[in-house]
């Protein structure tokens, strides 16, 4: 499965995915969370809701900056409450994996946790068939989410001890 969603990112794509995994570190008393985007996906939507048609992801111009770009179209695409409670995400910075862009991010002071609720709603309003995949680890076996246009939330719940 990895082997499969590794090459989705290697070669033009037909399919629309991004894959976001969200780990918890009890060592940090954190939750860290990176995200696998298409370059082309994210820019192309970034590029629509600023309605700047010439826009250069990965090279922007006028002061813009890779991390302002992502951060702000992730920012009104992602959200992840804890307990019902709506979390700030710290956005660590970004790498760019042959045609994918990696996200980081990280929500600080976590401790106890019942239910875990993800909207990922990314690139969907650029792609009626997009996916954004959701892999959370928080002590415990991994559950997995596909959210789409028409279901971008997942409810999890946590047995977090």
């Amino acid at each position: 499965m990895i082997l499969v969603l590794y090459s989705l990112f290697l070669f033009p794509h037909p399919l629309h995915v991004s894959v976001s995994e969200i780990n918890y570190s009890e060592k940090d008393k954190a939750l860290q969370i990176t995200s696998r985007i298409f370059v082309d996906d994210l820019e192309l939507s970034i590029r629509n809701q600023r309605k700047e048609p010439e826009l250069d992801l990965l090279l922007p111009k006028n002061g813009l900056t890779t991390d302002l770009l992502v951060s702000e179209y992730l920012k009104d695409h992602v959200r992840i409450k804890l307990d019902g409670k709506l979390q700030k995400l710290k956005f660590l910075g970004h790498e760019v994996e042959e045609v994918a862009i990696v996200c980081y991010f990280e929500i600080e002071n976590v401790k106890k946790v019942k239910v875990l609720e993800i909207f990922n709603d990314m690139i969907t309003e650029t792609w009626d068939d997009q996916s954004n995949l959701v892999h959370v680890t928080f002590r415990g076996p991994v559950k997995s989410a596909r959210l789409m246009r028409d279901k971008p939330l997942e409810v999890f719940k946590i047995d977090s001890k």
